[in-house]
């Protein structure tokens, strides 16, 4: 019986091994045969790494901070305008600082605290105003981008701060490294081993029902405004550490774009997380993500940047139609698909056959 066990445990942990790794393997196969064959190197230099990771932070953490209230129907549009206000104002404060490797640190603490703090504002805007929160994020939107162009004066903000934190991150690899994986243990702390996240999974399930057993709906919602806020913060600073510029001049909802670079890896860290955990998922989608925009960073000459956004687009639809067609989609791989349509033949022609008999 016991060896039964072991076995049966042997085979849960082999599938759900396979399945959690099976997509990032495919990325990194594909992406490096892709630059071998053009004879191009996909990370070159510790330069090359460190842009690596924070590409993979960037994208990972907007895919949480996009998936908390996507998770319970709140789709948020104002996750760019909180990061790109909250990393703008954390420049603005210490610009009269020294310029060396410490602001950096200082500058992603008030980015997180500030993005806390504009998260809140809109959670508490949601709750006030009780109209769809789709309606209210566009709104927020508009104010946060109008603040930033205001303070920004209309440019894009380069040299000083800015700089100091991109000449930071690009000679210290092991300091996205370090962002990431805090992050990581703080969402799966937060979301999976504690009341608020207890609270959030079942309102998540069901509201009404959760509500009803006593768990309080808007302090949970203004909580996860405020964990979204913090984390678009260490998003904007990555941002600022990956261009070494911030841009003020985004207007008439130019900020959304940061959101949406997060909807093709929230899907597929949705699906990496059945065989293990969600938010480790939307971490190997980010760094599947930076692959790929190492990929076409080596084919920069070759591939513009509507291709890329082409690129990204299909591959968004095609994986959409296999979530849509899972079933169909094994059933075809395994070869289960045509012994289907055979018996369906075969029982069709069997079905012909009993009619002709009968007349």
């Amino acid at each position: 019986m016991e060896q039964l066990i072991t076995k049966q445990r042997a085979k849960e942990i082999a599938k759900k091994s396979v399945g959690t790794l099976a997509i990032p393997l495919v990325f990194a196969v594909v992406t490096l045969i892709a630059c071998a064959a053009g004879g191009r190197t996909m990370i070159s230099g510790i330069s090359g790494f460190s842009n690596f990771l924070i590409y993979a932070g960037i994208v990972t953490i907007t895919t949480f901070a996009l998936s908390i209230n996507l998770g319970s129907g709140r789709f948020d549009f104002s996750l760019g305008s909180m990061a790109v206000l909250s990393t703008l104002i954390s420049i603005k404060i210490t610009s009269s600082m020294p310029v060396s490797s410490g602001t950096a640190i200082v500058n992603l603490l008030l980015c997180f605290a500030v993005g806390a703090i504009l998260g809140a504002v809109s959670g508490t805007l949601y709750v006030l105003l009780k109209i769809p929160p789709i309606i209210t994020s566009l709104g927020v939107t508009l104010i946060f981008e109008g603040i930033t162009y205001s303070i920004a004066s209309g440019k894009y903000i380069n040299g000083g701060e800015a700089m100091a934190i991109y000449n930071f991150m690009n000679n210290n690899w092991w300091f996205a490294l370090i962002v990431i994986a805090v992050t990581l243990a703080l969402m799966i702390f937060v979301f999976d081993h504690t009341k608020f996240g207890r609270d959030y999974a079942a309102l998540k399930e069901g509201q009404k029902v959760s509500v009803n057993t006593g768990i309080k709906e808007i302090p949970n919602a203004i909580v996860c405004y405020v964990i979204c806020g913090a984390m678009m913060g260490i998003v904007g600073f990555l941002s600022v550490a990956r261009s070494g510029g911030l841009d003020g001049r985004s207007l008439s909802f130019g900020s959304i774009g940061i959101m949406f670079n997060a909807f093709l890896p929230m899907f597929i860290g949705g699906f990496i997380g059945r065989f293990s955990n969600d938010k480790l998922g939307y971490l190997l989608a980010g760094l599947c993500m930076s692959m790929l925009n190492s990929t076409f960073a080596a084919y920069i000459n070759e591939v513009s940047a509507s291709t890329q956004s082409i690129i990204n687009a299909v591959l968004l639809v095609v994986f959409l139609i296999y979530l849509s067609n899972e079933q169909t989609c094994k059933d075809l791989v395994t070869g289960k698909l045509f012994k289907k349509w055979h018996d369906a033949i075969k029982m069709r022609s069997a079905q012909r056959k009993t009619r002709e008999e009968a007349e």
